[in-house]
């Protein structure tokens, strides 16, 4: 075993033992978001133009946005103020008009398609988060419309990546909102205290615009802490809403908790910040990693988990090697048995097909899993059988009386053609087997093709070139078949 190339081709998890997580994207979370991010680009669009509004509601249960003209003269401007909000977001929603109060609904199509985007941004944080913390050969694909599947070779213990994973990280800066001060404000829970503090829904700086976040040491209070930086659209908001409320409270949130709620001291215009808030070394470090991996576009739910121990994984590893072995054990007694000599020129085209196979997946550092594994004892068997055909054409061809070397050539040459075919139509299958499957599906599809690959080129070139070196040197009267 220690021949073999195990260090370079990797084991998936059913062979390392590890842990197996499947997500579901909260997609009616994502709905409530993109209603009050869209409410809030109205207001701010309508402000800008000049226009008001009465009456605006964000109805949840419909997914539906409605409010009223302020005064009939402005119907011109709403009007253009929400078809250019319709172009701006991609056609996603709608709106209709009923004197003068109009109500906006997302259209389900192109929400849809909204979901399905974010599922992919969501594929692409996840990665980013495990890449961060080391995880070995971490396995991450969608399956189906709104799930992500994570493997992870390895980690016996996925309490913490659990905890990375769930958290979407959505970091906002906004104002806490004054005592007389009741619209357009949450009561949000204070993570220090416990406390409820009434925060403005308006966000001043969004996480999104953080180009890096570290763990370090808060000079001021000797705890850790974590410091960040924005880009050049994040900081000059940062400046602008610091310059403008020296005095006031500025609230971090995170997941709709606040971590902290300073008091604005002096304008921030280096675009830098520090986030304290009673941390310990793995936490502040974990919020760090959030925070440049990025936030998830809605919450990911844990609807499956299972642990593969590694002692079991070492069990499918034993258990693998042995039916291997013996399977090539078998296959090579029976082609020296039925065949005699050419038998055991096609052992030798088996054991260079096994060898192939291996190389090549050490050569693309593929994941070898228990049904992977099965895929190579289910290629040794297609490869006898491709060898079974050419050894019994060359026999019937003797038994016509042909002389050795006119019997091998007329052999080879009739049973080329089947060999061909019948490893393209299992090579064609396999491929869209790889293509449409998952998990442990593709593993088996990617060996086995891989597999015919190596068969035909061992089969067509290996052997043939061993038998007429053979014929070459000894020229007999009889062949041994």
């Amino acid at each position: 075993m220690s021949q073999l190339p195990w260090r370079q081709i990797h084991l998936g998890l059913d062979l390392k033992g590890g842990s197996y997580l499947l997500m579901q994207l909260d997609t009616a979370s994502l709905e409530k978001d993109q209603l009050h991010a869209l409410r809030e680009q109205l207001k701010q669009s309508l402000l800008a133009k000049g226009a008001g509004y009465v009456n605006l509601l964000a109805i949840e249960s419909k997914n539906e946005i409605s409010f009223s003209l302020r005064a009939p003269k402005e119907h011109d401007i709403v009007v253009a103020t929400l078809n250019k909000l319709i172009i701006t977001n991609d056609h996603v929603f709608a709106y209709k008009e009923n004197n003068g109060r109009f109500v906006l609904s997302f259209e389900k199509e192109a929400f849809d398609s909204k979901a399905k985007e974010a599922v992919s941004r969501a594929i692409e944080i996840v990665r980013r988060r495990i890449d961060e913390t080391g995880a070995m050969d971490p396995t991450i694909a969608r399956e189906g419309d709104n799930r992500i599947m994570v493997e992870l070779p390895g980690v016996s213990d996925p309490e913490r990546i659990k905890t990375l994973l769930g958290t979407t990280a959505r970091l906002t800066f906004r104002l806490v909102a004054e005592p007389n001060e009741s619209f357009g404000t949450a009561l949000l829970t204070d993570e220090q205290t416990g406390q409820q503090i009434p925060i403005r829904d308006h966000i001043a700086v969004d996480g999104a615009d953080l180009t890096n976040a570290g763990a370090s040491i808060d000079q001021q209070g000797g705890g850790w802490a974590v410091t960040f930086q924005l880009n050049s659209k994040g900081a000059d908001a940062f400046a602008a809403v610091t310059q403008a409320n020296v005095g006031k409270r500025f609230a971090i949130v995170l997941d709709q908790k606040v971590i902290e709620a300073p008091r604005i001291m002096s304008p921030i215009t280096g675009g830098n910040g520090q986030i304290t808030g009673g941390f310990t070394s793995q936490s502040a470090s974990d919020l760090a990693l959030l925070l440049r991996a990025g936030a998830l576009p809605a919450p990911l739910k844990i609807i499956e988990e299972r642990s593969i121990g590694p002692s079991l994984g070492k069990a499918s590893i034993h258990a693998g090697i042995t039916s291997l072995g013996v399977g090539f054990l078998l296959v090579t007694l029976f082609m020296v048995i039925f065949y005699g000599q050419f038998g055991i020129y096609a052992d030798i085209s088996l054991l260079a097909n096994l060898g192939l196979m291996l190389g090549i997946l050490s050569l693309f550092q593929a994941t070898l899993t228990l049904a992977g594994m099965a895929g190579i004892l289910l290629t040794l068997g297609m490869a006898l059988d491709a060898n079974i055909l050419i050894n019994a054409r060359i026999r019937e061809e003797t038994q016509k009386g042909k002389p050795p070397l006119q019997a091998i050539q007329s052999g080879f040459v009739h049973a080329k053609a089947t060999v061909i075919d019948s490893n393209v139509t299992a090579f064609l299958a396999h491929v869209m087997l790889f293509i449409f499957g998952a998990g442990p599906v593709r593993n088996f599809a990617l060996t086995i093709t891989i597999g015919i690959g190596t068969t035909l080129f061992t089969t067509l070139l290996l052997t043939p070139l061993l038998i007429m070196r053979w014929y070459s040197r000894t020229r007999p009267k009889k062949l041994p078949v």
